[in-house]
């Protein structure tokens, strides 16, 4: 299948269920996840440790595969293609961020985000590192190895690595979570800006509800399933929907 069913989503998921283990010792990381969000927009992913966040980015992004159910990207259907074809498919229109930088220490940051664009066997555009560079306000440092750059410094890469290739949807898994205020806020309108200003779609894993408060909107996990969504959350809002999950969790059952 090559058409989505709702031409308009830029990721769909539509009953996904994700199980792990055998019969009796078995765990539903994920259980019946649908959702649809559209091109250009900001949505962060919330819930308790195990509510199945980190499996919905995964499985969203081709990194896992869904035991049930079905992922589509800008169109395209994830489920049966070759892992060789996912691989492909991920480098030509999804980007990732993570907590962790995932920086290559003997690259230099200019080294870093030219990166895909060589493992995707793409000419590289000189120009078009430094431009990533120059957005993330770390161009005057583009030779400098990860290990003399900050930890916010180092995330500001990988956000420019991520975003080299301009891709249709960019995954970020707690990106803030090992960065001070500042820096977390850097980033953030990094995020931000990539939705607004190139309508590239944004799905973020945080815990953070200040973070979440950038988004355009914020889905809530627990126990594997979609229990809420919010709309222009704030911060306060997004606490108190945090505090109430496990009513919400009752009633979806």
């Amino acid at each position: 299948m090559t058409d989505s069913a709702h031409p308009g989503s830029a990721l769909e998921l539509e009953g996904v269920t994700r199980v792990y283990g055998s019969t009796g010792t078995e765990v539903r990381a994920l259980d019946g996840v649908t959702l649809r969000l559209p091109p250009g927009s900001f949505t962060a992913v919330m819930g308790p440790s195990g509510s199945g966040k980190s499996t919905l980015l995964n499985c969203a992004a081709g990194l896992d595969r869904p035991t049930e159910g079905s992922v589509t990207v800008q169109g395209r259907s994830l489920a049966g293609l070759s892992d060789d074809q996912l691989t492909r498919f991920r480098r030509a229109h999804l980007g990732f961020v993570f907590q962790a930088f995932n920086l290559l220490p003997y690259l230099t940051a200019y080294q870093n985000v030219e990166l895909p664009l060589r493992l995707a066997g793409r000419r590289v555009d000189r120009r078009a590192v430094v431009e990533a560079l120059a957005e993330v306000s770390i161009d005057g440092r583009a030779h400098h190895l990860p290990a003399e750059l900050s930890g916010g410094q180092q995330q500001r890469v990988a956000v420019a690595r991520a975003m080299v290739a301009r891709p249709a949807v960019l995954f970020a898994d707690e990106p803030t979570g090992a960065l001070d205020s500042v820096a977390a806020r850097a980033v953030l309108d990094l995020l931000r800006q990539a939705a607004d200003r190139r309508g590239q779609t944004i799905v973020m894993v945080t815990h953070d509800p200040v973070a979440a408060a950038r988004a355009d909107s914020v889905v809530f996990l627990a126990d594997g399933r979609l229990v809420g969504t919010m709309a222009a959350p704030t911060a306060d809002a997004v606490a108190g929907q945090l505090a109430h999950l496990g009513e919400l969790t009752a009633v979806s059952r």
